[in-house]
This record gives C-alpha cells, sequence and structure tokens, in this order.
C-alpha cells in the first residue's frame, strides 16, 4: 500500500489517509468542502462541489491521476434537495467521462458540510 498526501488538499482531520494506492488502484477518502488551509469557506451546495471537487482533483493529482480515470463515486449529502444543483457541478466537473456513483442522503457530515464525495480510480 502506498499512502497519497499532498498538500492541495485538506490535512484528514483523523487516523486515516487522503488517499491509498494499492495494485494500480487508487481509494479516496471522503473530501469536504474545506479549502487546503483547512477553512471552509463555501456556504450553498454549488460552491461546496466545487471545492469537493478541487481537493479530490489534488488528489489524483498527487497519484499521477485526473478525474478522467475515475471509476466510482460515492456522494453524501446532508440533503437530496440539493441533488439537482450538486449533480449539475458534478457533470461539468467529469464533462463527457461518467463514472459508476452512488448518492445517500445522511443526515451529518464532519464540519457539518452539505456533501463529501469519495472516489475510486484507476492509475496508469
Amino acid at each position: 500500500m502506498h499512502v497519497i498526501a499532498t498538500s492541495g488538499a485538506p490535512q484528514a482531520i483523523g487516523p486515516y489517509a487522503q488517499a491509498i494506492v494499492v495494485d494500480g488502484w487508487l481509494f479516496s477518502s471522503g473530501q469536504i468542502p474545506l479549502t487546503a488551509a483547512g477553512e471552509r469557506l463555501a456556504t450553498d451546495i454549488e460552491a461546496q462541489t466545487e471545492q469537493v471537487f478541487d481537493n479530490l482533483s489534488a488528489v489524483l493529482e498527487a497519484a499521477g491521476a485526473s478525474l478522467a480515470q475515475v471509476v466510482k463515486c460515492t456522494v453524501f449529502v446532508r440533503d437530496l434537495n440539493d441533488f439537482a444543483r450538486l449533480n449539475a457541478v458534478y457533470e461539468r466537473r467529469f464533462g463527457t467521462h461518467k463514472p459508476a456513483r452512488s448518492t445517500v442522503e445522511v443526515a451529518r457530515l464532519p464540519c457539518d458540510v452539505k456533501v463529501e464525495i469519495e472516489a475510486i480510480a484507476r492509475l496508469g
């Protein structure tokens, strides 16, 4: 196993890695909308989702990958009423690439954010 760590995304706020690479596969921890400095600036779902994608992209880049190599995402959202707005950002950030996805509404997320996304990517 190889630990991925980058200063381009928020540092882990618990006992976990930003991502782990095993046998050519990257498994990211859930990324929430904190800046790389650990600040929560965004309040609306679109801006929070943009920040999450910035963080995911930084973690993927640290492993030599990009969003184009993501095969599966799990999206955790506090309110499914925000889904259409979140999905518009998601679709724009992935472009024509359409990885598999699950979306789950949850009662609460770390730092009381509105969205968290984790990804699995195939490297190489």
